[in-house]
Parts: C-alpha cells; sequence; structure tokens
C-alpha cells in the first residue's frame, strides 16, 4: 500500500500572519508536522502544498517534499482543505505517481505525534475503513450550552433532566481535531460526503489535540511543548 502525506500550508492567513512558519519554541510551525509524518514511517512521500516560495523552502529544509505549487484559486479563504487534497492527487497522478491513501496533517496541531499517526493507520486496517478522522474529548459539554433570549433569560437554559447531575455523569462529547485525517484514495474521489461510510474516530489526548489559529493558541501550545518531551506523547 502506497501512502501519501500531505501538509497545507498557504501563506495568506488572516487571523495570524505568516502563521505556518512562525516560530514556536524555536522552530517553524510546520516542522513539528513534517517531523511527526516522517518519524511514523508510515509514507512513500511526505509533502507540503503551498502557495509560497519562502515556505516550500521552509518546508524542503525539515524533509518534506514540494513537488509543485499550489494555484492561486486553492489559495484563498474558499478553499476547502479538500480541494487541496484532490488537485494534489491529480497532479501526482499527471506524474505517473498513484496512492492508495492519503493522510491530510495540518500544520496548526504541533503535538500530534508520528505515534498518533501511526495508531490512526492501524485502525485504518483494523476497522478494514475508508477513512480515519482524529477526535478528542470536548473541554466543555455542549449539555451545558445554549443560545440566549434577547433579554438574557437563563429559564429553560439546561434541560431540567440534567440539572444537578455531576459532570461525571453526564454523556461524553467529542469534537474533531483537525490533526489526521487517513482516507484511501479512491473513497475520497468517488464520494462528496466522506464521514458517511466506513468512516471511524481515532481518539487523541485533549493535550495533543490544541488547533493554533491565534497567539493565545501558540502561547499554550509552546508551554506544553517545553514542560513535555514529545517523543513520550
Amino acid at each position: 500500500m502506497k501512502n501519501l502525506a500531505i501538509i497545507p500550508a498557504r501563506s495568506g492567513s488572516k487571523g495570524l500572519k505568516d502563521k505556518n512558519i512562525k516560530l514556536l519554541n524555536g522552530k517553524p510551525l510546520i516542522s513539528y508536522t513534517i517531523e511527526a509524518a516522517i518519524n511514523s514511517k508510515m509514507f512513500d512521500e511526505v509533502m507540503v502544498s503551498t502557495d509560497s516560495i519562502e515556505y516550500a523552502e521552509i518546508a524542503k529544509l525539515y524533509g518534506a517534499k514540494v513537488p509543485f505549487m499550489r494555484n492561486s484559486e486553492l489559495s484563498n479563504d474558499t478553499a476547502s482543505s479538500w480541494d487541496v487534497v484532490r488537485d494534489v492527487l491529480h497532479k501526482y497522478k499527471k506524474d505517473g505517481k498513484e496512492f492508495d491513501t492519503v493522510a491530510l496533517l495540518q500544520p496548526t496541531s504541533p503535538l500530534r505525534t508520528g505515534k498518533d499517526i501511526i495508531e490512526g493507520y492501524k485502525v485504518l486496517k483494523d476497522k478494514s475503513a475508508n477513512m480515519i478522522v482524529s477526535v478528542c474529548e470536548v473541554e466543555h459539554s455542549p449539555l451545558w450550552m445554549n443560545t440566549l433570549s434577547k433579554n438574557n433569560s437563563m429559564e429553560n437554559f439546561i434541560n431540567s433532566n440534567i440539572v444537578g447531575l455531576p459532570r461525571q455523569e453526564l454523556e461524553k462529547y467529542y469534537r474533531i481535531n483537525g490533526a489526521i485525517y487517513i482516507i484511501k484514495t479512491e473513497y475520497l474521489l468517488k464520494t462528496n460526503n466522506i464521514y458517511k461510510d466506513k468512516s471511524f474516530a481515532l481518539i487523541i489526548d485533549k493535550k495533543k489535540s490544541i488547533d493554533i489559529d491565534d497567539e493565545l493558541d501558540f502561547i499554550i501550545a509552546e508551554i506544553l511543548i517545553k514542560s513535555t518531551n514529545l517523543d513520550t506523547l
């Protein structure tokens, strides 16, 4: 089975300028994902999809390949990551390269490790799955959330069935953390709903599930990295 890792890293981040190459504990953010992919030894090729020459050079420095640049149509806010993945697969096919699976590894998840990727491929095999998506338990149960009326009344804000229940007795909820998506290419290219048929979760610890979007996320990630040996995560 031939496996491809795609790390999407466009340069036009509006929330945090040049987020994907911003230094995190002395290293570009993108380097953590490149190293995790390479260290997993699961991939025939680890590539970065970017529209920036600068980003491409940094990616190559840390061992990734950048065989082609991303076009402008896929470098704006409206393009989805899966549009990018399909475009990458199409370009590889034109060059005579095809892959059985593709892993989408977002650079904004620096605490996801090679071990997590290996476990994802194990679940893919054990479940005979079409797709594996990493999730983590949510920090706060959505059962304690609701919308507010115009006068901010709390009447009926919480379902009466759970009022007074301790947190431990509430049903667990999970969120997609964006760290790992592994999908069979044949399945990806023939369906518009990738979460439907034989798609399974890979549960990852919350402390490895930080998704960097702003400066506060950077600060939290740096604290975690400085206080933790990533090899033991």
